[in-house]
């Protein structure tokens, strides 16, 4: 094999690749390396001036609400469904309603809602303001405090069907959208809501999402955090702490995050209904949300902002099987994929460029980095020592920003992380950075060219009960 792939090239050819493809690594590592570092210094230094804000008492409190629907598409979730509606009933919120969407689940996630907070059946007309399937019945009651509660059954039709049907019943002029495996903290909507009430060309607030599995939570308060045991949701915890902890909160400065997660985000519901809602025919439908905002105001030359609140916590859950992580990025990535390609003149546009190399790219460079280090052993040209030098700088240098971002994430929040969980998360960082990031690079690499699901599909992945229950 290999006197054949020195047939290929001559040495002049090969060394003329090499000394390209050295200086395209360089100056690729050294970008992504200055902007993870710079986004960890400005993350922390955003988080550590409101935490000495609110401990200093020098924030204004205002008794001002924007009245937000709350719409939780549900499939198949009747694990986690009745923990969830409870957290959202110990909101503390003035003027808000829930909207349970069930999408035609097999299982009894509809029933267990209408019977646990004894919900009647209504004769509702619901206007079709955005495309939907067909609802099936509708169902009203109240909860704590008279929060009222929507149950809608409807055919199944996918998650973005789902949460247009849910928009179609909304009441209210802004609407968060939330998984129905998801625990928002006491103050989530106040927090995700300040955006709005600062700046009215706000359309859409991202939050900042954790890992709640292992976690024990009282009365929508987080009691006790907890590394999770198993390994594959350990590994995302840290791996989500470094993303919202750094890149979105700097991508903030500029108005140039394209992704809100689909397990928490705030809109404005005129906006929605202007750019058509969610796309059914889409993987990623919360980033092509996004997208098209971005496109819709831009194109118009109207005036908007999307916003990231980093102080908005939601707590979901991670997959607990490695297969499910796999299944997920799959997901992930086909409609990363199809969102930039559907929106290419917002990619375009400066900062955007991060998202084409340092996402969807990323895994074909890093891949292609492996490649050609190959090809140079073959031909004699790798220096190994400074090959295996410059990985492991790298992969510390990784490890390094992954720990800060785990523990000043904690740190700042006033959340108190066991000892044996930082040990935990030190001895876990390396080979988060290198195996499973590797692994994860080739499952997306994949999926663009093997990806066979249904794209409206929802993603099935085994879930686990929710630690949640309210104080006697």
């Amino acid at each position: 094999m290999f006197e054949f792939l020195r047939s290929l090239f001559t040495m002049e050819t090969m060394q003329a690749i090499l000394a390209f493809f050295e200086i395209f690594f360089v100056v690729y590592l050294v970008g992504y390396s200055s902007f993870l570092f710079i986004s960890v210094l400005v993350g922390g230094n955003e988080i550590f001036e409101g935490t000495k804000k609110r401990r200093l008492r020098n924030e204004i409190h205002h008794d001002y609400y924007v009245p937000i629907s709350v719409v939780v598409p549900a499939y198949n979730e009747e694990v986690t469904i009745v923990e969830t509606i409870r957290s959202l009933l110990n909101l503390d919120y003035r003027i808000y309603e829930i909207i349970v969407v069930n999408d035609g689940s097999k299982d009894s996630t509809g029933e267990l809602v209408a019977e646990t907070f004894q919900l009647r059946q209504v004769d509702r007309p619901i206007r079709r303001q955005l495309p939907c399937g067909e609802v099936l019945s509708v169902w009203e009651g109240t909860g704590a405090d008279q929060v009222p509660i929507t149950l809608i059954n409807k055919a199944n039709g996918g998650k973005a069907d789902s949460i247009n049907a849910g928009i179609n019943a909304s009441q209210y002029p802004y609407f968060v959208c939330m998984d129905a495996d998801s625990i928002l903290q006491r103050d989530s909507l106040s927090m995700i809501a300040v955006p709005v009430l600062e700046n009215q060309d706000v359309v859409a607030v991202g939050s900042m999402i954790r890992i709640s599995n292992d976690c024990v939570f009282e009365n929508g308060e987080l009691v006790q955090l907890r590394l999770p045991k198993r390994l594959t949701p350990a590994f995302q915890v840290l791996e989500y702490e470094r993303s919202f902890l750094a890149s979105r909160i700097l991508l903030d400065k500029f108005n140039a995050n394209l992704i809100i997660s689909g397990a928490f985000g705030l809109f404005k519901k005129e906006a929605v209904l202007h750019v058509g809602g969610y796309h059914a025919g889409c993987v990623g439908e919360d980033m092509e949300l996004i997208m098209k905002l971005h496109s819709y105001y831009r194109a118009n030359r109207l005036p908007y902002q999307i916003k990231y609140a980093y102080n908005a916590v939601c707590w979901t859950q991670a997959p607990e099987r490695f297969r499910d992580l796999l299944k997920q990025r799959k997901r992930w990535h086909i409609g990363l994929m199809q969102s930039m390609l559907g929106h290419k003149s917002v990619i375009t546009k400066g900062s955007y460029l991060y998202y084409l190399f340092y996402e969807l790219l990323s895994p074909v460079i890093e891949l292609l980095g492996l490649l050609v280090t190959f090809l140079a052993y073959v031909f004699g040209l790798l220096n190994l020592q400074h090959v295996i030098a410059l990985l492991l700088i790298y992969a510390l240098f990784g490890s390094m920003l992954t720990v800060i971002s785990f523990v000043t994430r904690n740190y700042l929040s006033s959340i108190r992380v066991r000892p044996v969980d930082i040990v935990k998360a030190f001895l876990l960082c390396i080979p988060e950075n290198v195996i499973i990031r590797f692994i994860l690079a080739w499952t997306r690499i994949l999926a663009v060219f093997f990806w066979r699901g249904k794209k409206t599909r929802w993603g099935e992945i085994k879930r686990k009960k929710i630690d949640y229950h309210e104080a006697a």
